[in-house]
């Protein structure tokens, strides 16, 4: 009672502390807004194209206060984002809330494959290249991940697109192919319950729908999975070797343990926290989208969309992305120290 108590008290403070740090950042993306005069501006409180006149946007100045001090600015844009108005984004002909939505799914379906991929391979591999120092798997093991992590992801992309979709003809680009894709977006018996469209496939009795989307997920989230595991194996066996050579290990090999308890036991639990940070900012820096990938294989994520509205100075847009960013990173930070307190019960003291 006493630990779940504790528990419960820690995650009350880093909820309470998210606060503070989530309008700070918004405070700083809205001051860089203050860049562009107040013409600009008024499109991050404008829903409807056909609102975007000369008359229309002076009046947009007047009514949200663009002309007045940065304070009353940002508490007046604050009062609209609360109420889900990003602003008009012009690359997507959408409200912004609504184009983070609908490409949101897009990248989540990618990451729901490659992350724990990344993560549970990349530990255990990781943590049998510290404990097989110096021997084939290590050399193996740090081989493949230098080789990965030195990958250039839109080379590596094209490759796999030439051999599995050029060559073989199995695992096609994009997110479906044509006639799915026109059954899902014209079709009364399909309904989009998440976005998902391996899941929304199971929920509407699909399967072939289901099959085509992972035919599509197969290649980007390879191409993301073989990148990015490099860098949990590197962190995962530098930690574990740094635990592994720490006193307490070599006075319980001393008592007689097994290898296999000193590892599971102590070694491995100190070995994870480093880990923990990374993979919480990798699935993090993830879910805002993968840019490269997403372009390569045409994949409408959340990445490709903020690479475009970048180009074309879509500043709604970008805000829009930006305040999504920031919101994404403060909630994996407290994952990560929520996961902190399970992983080493004294950091809840902390």
């Amino acid at each position: 009672m006493v630990r779940k108590l504790g528990l419960l008290t820690y995650v009350a403070r880093r909820l309470i502390l998210l606060i503070p740090v989530v309008l700070g950042v918004s405070m700083l993306i809205f001051a860089i807004t203050m860049c562009f005069p107040p013409t600009i501006r008024a499109l991050l409180y404008i829903r409807n194209p056909q609102a975007l006149t000369p008359e229309n946007i002076e009046g947009v100045i007047k009514k949200y206060h663009l002309n007045d001090p940065f304070y009353i600015q940002y508490f007046t844009w604050l009062a609209q984002v609360l109420q889900g108005n990003l602003g008009w984004s012009q690359t997507a002909s959408a409200p912004v809330f609504s184009a983070i939505l609908v490409r949101f799914p897009a990248t989540f379906e990618i990451i729901v494959f490659a992350a724990p991929v990344i993560i549970i391979l990349g530990l255990y591999l990781g943590i049998q290249s510290a404990v097989y120092k110096d021997k084939i798997l290590d050399h193996i093991t740090r081989s493949a991940a230098i080789i990965g992590w030195s990958l250039p992801s839109f080379w590596f992309g094209f490759i796999l697109m030439a051999v599995f979709y050029g060559y073989l003809g199995w695992l096609p680009p994009g997110r479906l192919t044509r006639e799915v894709q026109h059954f899902v977006d014209s079709s009364q018996l399909f309904t989009k319950y998440t976005g998902l469209y391996i899941l929304d496939g199971i929920l509407n009795g699909q399967l072939a729908v289901s099959w085509d989307a992972f035919k599509h997920v197969i290649l980007p989230a390879t191409v993301i999975t073989v990148i990015d595991i490099a860098l949990i194996i590197r962190v995962a066996r530098s930690s574990m070797l740094e635990a592994l050579s720490k006193g307490y290990i070599i006075t319980a090999k001393a008592k007689g343990l097994t290898q296999k308890e000193v590892i599971n036991k102590h070694a491995r639990r100190n070995a994870l926290i480093p880990v923990t940070t990374i993979s919480g900012l990798l699935v993090a820096s993830l879910m805002t989208g993968v840019v490269i990938t997403e372009t390569v294989f045409g994949f409408g994520g959340l990445g490709s969309w903020a690479a475009q509205s970048a180009q074309q100075l879509d500043v709604p847009s970008v805000l829009g992305f930006a305040m999504f960013t920031a919101i994404v990173f403060v909630i994996a930070n407290l994952i990560v120290d929520v996961l902190y307190a399970f992983i080493d019960p004294r950091i809840r003291l902390a």
